[in-house]
């Protein structure tokens, strides 16, 4: 029987690769390489460097990582040592839109905004950038949208240059890897030179990693304003923030945009489908069953009383309140790492269904779009 070491942070792991393997779960932040040495292979997040450090002299040979993301794993030290890795692209990318039109419809509500009448710029449309530029136009904005490595490979129709989208768009929205050096380094990409090229009513928001942003510079472009207002979900030294920052930031949070249950429950199946084609466990098709549901899963919503901004935070607050976390985080920032392993529970909008009075049929459709069912009318 295989060996596997798992992050016991991952949700809904435990169980599903007990009867093929067996298995030991450790916090992923200290796994070690003595913990490795007879282990063949490694179910990991984020927090889990997987470099030679960690894994030579170990018999593993295979990683799994339940994150969208791989800059935590060595992929050159891997492709040397014959070890063979997988993650789960896509697999958080509508709880990444859920948390970037929550944070939209807060910071429209708090500002006094139209978002009907503002442009968003989305920085990295790979499957996350996708789901927030249909939000963005559900919502009735400008999409403006820039990806070199698409754009050289697709043609340019489709994408704007990096000048344009700075100096058009009032919302700058991040959804790029964390690439150091080369044609397309993001390291840093939002440094000083970046920051001045913005419009001066910007709004930064960095949903993707932390090192993208130069956390120096940021704080200047906010206390220059040369920033509006800046919403970060991600740290250049996470789990230690700058305390600075922190406090000119209009919404902070702790890494958890892409924490619903269904992003980790997609994100935790790909892991066991990926381990099974691996070692051959049968387990190519296995799924996370019976998420647990909300507790109020029918939201009701009245387009004869509210206006839409209004009625959509509404509905919002009650499946996802950005601020809810922000407010967690301000008030003990040092737990940032314990608020991420203990999130509250988080279903993403296509567990709820809108009882909808009147508003039809445009209100309906950009429901939908957003992804909530939508029932009849009624009787309000």
């Amino acid at each position: 029987m295989i060996k596997i070491i798992a992050d016991d942070k991952i949700p809904f792991l435990k169980g599903a690769l007990d009867e093929k393997a067996e298995v030991i779960y450790l916090p992923g932040a200290r796994i070690t390489p003595e913990d490795l040495k007879d282990a063949d292979g490694l179910v990991i997040r984020t927090r889990t460097r997987c470099d030679r450090s960690l894994l030579e002299g170990s018999r593993v040979s295979f990683i799994a990582s339940a994150t969208i993301g791989y800059d935590h794993i060595d992929t050159a030290y891997c492709e040397a040592a014959g070890i063979a890795w997988s993650n789960a692209p896509g697999c958080n990318s509508s709880s990444v839109q859920q948390y970037l039109v929550s944070a939209l419809l807060y910071l429209a509500l708090k500002r006094g905004l139209d978002l009907k009448k503002m442009s968003l710029g989305v920085i990295g449309v790979g499957n996350v950038g996708k789901k927030v530029k249909m939000a963005g136009e559900a919502l009735g904005m400008k999409v403006l949208l820039n990806d070199p490595p698409r754009a050289r490979k697709e043609g340019t129709e489709a994408f704007v240059s990096l000048d344009t989208l700075l100096e058009e768009a009032q919302f700058i929205s991040l959804h790029v890897p964390l690439n150091r050096g080369g044609k397309d380094n993001t390291f840093h990409l939002v440094d000083w030179d970046f920051i001045g090229r913005c419009r001066k009513d910007a709004i930064l928001i960095n949903t993707s990693r932390g090192a993208v942003v130069d956390e120096a510079a940021l704080k200047e472009g906010i206390r220059s304003s040369q920033l509006s207002d800046v919403i970060l979900d991600v740290f250049e030294r996470e789990p230690l923030l700058d305390p600075e920052l922190l406090d000119l930031l209009c919404l902070a949070t702790p890494h958890i945009a892409g924490y619903s249950l269904d992003g980790k429950a997609r994100g935790t199946a790909m892991s066991v489908q990926a381990l099974s084609r691996h070692f051959d466990l049968g387990l190519d098709h296995w799924e996370v069953e019976d998420l647990p549901k909300p507790g109020e899963a029918e939201l009701h919503a009245d387009a004869s009383q509210e206006e839409e901004l209004r009625l959509l935070w509404d509905l919002y607050r009650q499946s996802y309140d950005v601020s809810s976390d922000d407010h967690r985080l301000r008030s003990k920032p040092e737990y940032f790492e314990q608020q991420r392993g203990d999130y509250p529970f988080r279903r993403e909008c296509g567990a709820y269904a809108v009882r909808l009075f009147q508003g039809y049929p445009e209100l309906q459709k950009l429901l939908e779009k957003l992804g909530f069912s939508v029932l009849g009318d009624y009787c309000a």
